[in-house]
């Protein structure tokens, strides 16, 4: 009786000792990367006026990478701008990003070209289908209530004035 006992005791500790092993594996909050705010907001034009955010800049591969990765919640005049060295196609997916997001895809000259929707932790491959300079992530539903739509012009210093170009 005591040697069943014994392994059953055994037993329960190694679980729980897996338990909390493949618990610290999962990503968290804690693996978000935050990046810090840029002093001058975004500003988009829209046909009813100009929309601020405040945002975070990912210009790096490895930030671009990383994105909003692991966030909980986002304040809905916040979002990150993706700032890529030309203008290419791109690919985004909402692999370990909880929240739905409004990514916004635009052209060297600041134009939005296509907004799209991505749905929390979803793989599925998000494209505008034709080469952008930068993308805007923005809180799913922002770019429906604030009036952004594509043709609207987004200004910023990371933007520049590409007029011309993609």
């Amino acid at each position: 009786m005591a040697h069943r006992n014994w392994l059953t005791a055994g037993a329960l500790c190694a679980a729980m000792v897996f338990a909390v092993y493949f618990n610290a594996l999962k990503p968290s909050m804690a693996d978000a990367m935050l990046l810090p705010i840029d002093r001058t907001p975004l500003v988009v034009a829209t046909g009813s006026g100009d929309r601020s955010f405040s945002i975070e800049i990912a210009d790096t591969a490895a930030e671009r990478e990383a994105g909003l990765m692991f966030r909980q919640t986002m304040a809905d005049d916040h979002g990150m701008l993706f700032v890529f060295e030309n203008a290419e196609e791109v690919d985004f997916w909402m692999k370990n990003t909880p929240m739905a997001l409004d990514l916004v895809f635009v052209g060297q000259d600041g134009r939005i070209k296509a907004i799209k929707r991505g749905e929390p932790e979803s793989e599925a491959i998000i494209s505008p289908g034709q080469p952008v300079r930068f993308v805007l992530e923005l809180k799913a539903g922002t770019a429906a209530k604030d009036g952004i739509k594509e043709g609207d012009v987004l200004r910023h210093p990371s933007i520049g004035t590409g007029a011309g170009s993609n």
